[in-house]
This record gives structure tokens, sequence and C-alpha cells, in this order.
């Protein structure tokens, strides 16, 4: 099966990590674009091509402020990640639950041995 274009996957767009950094910075509040090349020590054109590639699959929008163009988080356009990764973080918090009843046990036999000895 074909690879989905980056341009029109939210999975494929995240994909690439400096457009996870632009999101994590993005997280924080809205944000003119050279703060982003300042923040990522990219040339703006570089930034200019992620920010492009976010755009384009919902994940940041943009508006116009006097000669500055403001990008913000659409938290809606990662959703879907957001799903997808939840049904692992229960499958794992399930786990990690039952390796710490296993490793109280554990403690609690070593600490029976050691007042037995």
């Amino acid at each position: 099966m074909a690879r989905a274009a980056t341009t029109t996957d939210a999975f494929n767009a995240v994909a690439e990590p400096r457009r996870r950094e632009i999101l994590d910075l993005l997280a924080g509040g809205e944000r003119p674009v050279n703060d982003l090349v300042h923040a990522l020590g990219l040339a703006q054109p570089q930034v200019s091509k992620h920010l492009r590639v976010l755009r384009d699959v919902g994940a940041v929008d943009v508006r116009s402020e006097g000669r500055q163009r403001l990008y913000r988080l659409n938290g809606r356009a990662l959703k879907p990640i957001h799903d997808w990764v939840s049904e692992y973080e229960r499958t794992w918090s399930e786990r990690f639950g039952e390796l710490d009843a296993v490793l109280e046990e554990l403690k609690d036999r070593e600490a029976r041995n050691a007042r037995d000895e």
C-alpha cells in the first residue's frame, strides 16, 4: 500500500522531527515565523516549508497581523494521533500496573527472607 502524502496525513506530517519541534513551540501559544526561525536555528525558507506542510494537514493555523504572519497550533487536527496513541497508553498502563504488582511481591518476599535469616 502506498504511503499517504505528507501534506494530506497528520501522521506523516508529524513524522518529521523539525515539524514536531514546531508543534512543541506552538503549544506554548501563537508565534510569528521569525520566532520559530530563531528558536529552531533554521533558515526561514526551511521553517516556512515545514509550516506549509503543517498548515496543509490542518495542524497549524495562520493569521496576518500587519506584516507578520502568526502561527498557532490546531489541536483538533492532531486528535487522530492522540486517539491512536491512547490505545497503546491503556495497554502500557495495564502492563506497568502488572509489573508494579510483581515488583511489590518480590520486595515483600525479599523483606520476609531478610527477617527470617
